[in-house]
Formats: structure tokens, C-alpha cells, sequence
């Protein structure tokens, strides 16, 4: 998606990071927030990489004011590997809401 061979549903984009439209929402507002720098997993992360991830942390914040969840709630979600339900190895933010999340996740 980042090299444009997949056009994404794209909601946000700079030069760090993108966001798009899931293809398989698990709410009304399901968007992945990824960063366009290649990284497997969060174990991938290096010492540099915090302001990265804020970075996903901002544009989910963003989405989540845009589409009107910021007062009644969203959730975030990052996954590490496959028992916990990592199936694309690119570091992505899911950004969850538009209905009552429940806890534990599952």
C-alpha cells in the first residue's frame, strides 16, 4: 500500500505515515494507521523509533476527532506476532469506534 501497488481507502497521509479504511471493519470507524518506513513487528522497533510511533499515536487521535469519537471513545490496537492475531507483518494501529467496545478484547 505504501508503494501505491494497492490503492488504500486512504483518511490520512503524510510523509510518515498512512491510514486507511479496513477492508474487513470490525466497527463502524475501523482504520490501520501504519508508518511507511517497513518495520515486521513491535520486537522490530529501535531506539529511534518512539517519535515514530507517536506519530501513529497522533494521526489515530486525529481520525478518531474527525469521524466525531474523541468525547464518547475509541480504542487502539497494535498486535505482536501471531498469538496476538498479527496477520500482516507491518506494524499497524488499529483505530476502533462508533459502537460500545467491550473488555477483555478477546
Amino acid at each position: 500500500m505504501v508503494s501505491g501497488q494497492i490503492k488504500p481507502n486512504t483518511v490520512y497521509e503524510d510523509k510518515d505515515v498512512l491510514a486507511f479504511k479496513d477492508i474487513n471493519p470490525q466497527a463502524p470507524l475501523h482504520v490501520l494507521v501504519i508508518p511507511k518506513r517497513h518495520i515486521a513487528t513491535l520486537n522490530d522497533l529501535a531506539d529511534g523509533d518512539a517519535d515514530l510511533i507517536g506519530k501513529l499515536m497522533k494521526a489515530a487521535v486525529r481520525i478518531a476527532g474527525e469521524s466525531g469519537l474523541a468525547k464518547s471513545g475509541y480504542r487502539t490496537v497494535m498486535n505482536c506476532n501471531a498469538d496476538a492475531g498479527q496477520s500482516v507483518f507491518h506494524i499497524h494501529m488499529h483505530v476502533l469506534g462508533g459502537r460500545n467496545m467491550h473488555w477483555p478484547p478477546g
